[in-house]
């Protein structure tokens, strides 16, 4: 009996086509926009790693991708973008689903199984992308999967991307920055305790945050409505 011809998995045609994408962009960054990338010799060659960045628009997973580009990224993306045909997308490209603000524990194994093989997550700690261009409170989920599995951390920064609203802005070539901070290197914790949590999560916070433009870090109050480096009312610092 002929033995039928065993055809490759989807799986086989990600790193090939995550690969393929960002190279892609990281070409046409360089011609569309005014494009900055510092502190690449920050990027560990290999182990577990959790890239982590404020997060302004949509299009910022690939574009960090490219930013880091030594190292592919397995981006968590909430579940809403994989339905079809976005979806098909979405999952040829190597990201895989999580319920954001709820303690979904599939997506968490997902991500200790990738990191357990030495390989690269990226996360947005605030969980959302930001509506005013400050960086937004963060939520404990990665802290909880950088402690369990004992990943080192990458902080990193993006600016610019916010003015992203339309393919017309890109005729105003804006400036776009990647920086990309010192590693945090972390000891596996099995079972984590909240404090443990909590400060891990404030560190990651500030850790990005400095790294940002002053017209980028939340002010103390007031941040509501107001973009970077828009003029601060009655109700901001700074006026």
């Amino acid at each position: 009996m002929r033995e039928r011809l065993k055809l490759p998995s989807r799986q086989a045609f990600v790193p090939p086509f995550y690969w393929a994408l960002t190279h892609l962009l990281r070409g046409a960054l360089w011609v569309v926009v005014r494009w900055e990338v510092t502190g690449r010799e920050h990027i560990p060659a290999e182990g577990a790693l959790i890239v982590v960045s404020n997060h302004l628009n949509n299009a910022d997973p690939p574009i960090i991708g490219a930013g880091i580009a030594r190292r592919r990224i397995r981006w968590m993306a909430k579940i809403e973008l994989f339905k079809m045909p976005f979806g098909l997308f979405i999952r040829a490209w190597g990201a895989f689903p999580v319920r954001r603000f709820d303690a979904d524990l599939a997506a968490m194994l997902n991500a200790e199984r990738i990191l357990k093989r030495g390989g690269v997550i990226g996360m947005f700690p605030e969980g959302t992308r930001s509506r005013t261009g400050y960086m937004g409170p963060p939520h404990p989920g990665t802290a909880v999967i950088a402690l369990r599995s004992g990943a080192t951390l990458l902080p990193c920064a993006i600016t610019g991307t916010e003015k992203l609203k339309n393919p017309l802005t890109l005729l105003r070539r804006p400036r776009f920055t990647f920086t990309i901070g010192e590693p945090i290197p972390l000891t596996p914790v099995r079972r984590p305790t909240e404090q443990q949590v909590s400060e891990l999560t404030d560190r990651i916070y500030e850790s990005i945050k400095a790294l940002l433009p002053e017209t980028y870090r939340p002010p103390y109050t007031g941040s509501e409505g107001t973009a970077p480096g828009e003029p601060r009312g009655r109700d901001n610092p700074g006026e």
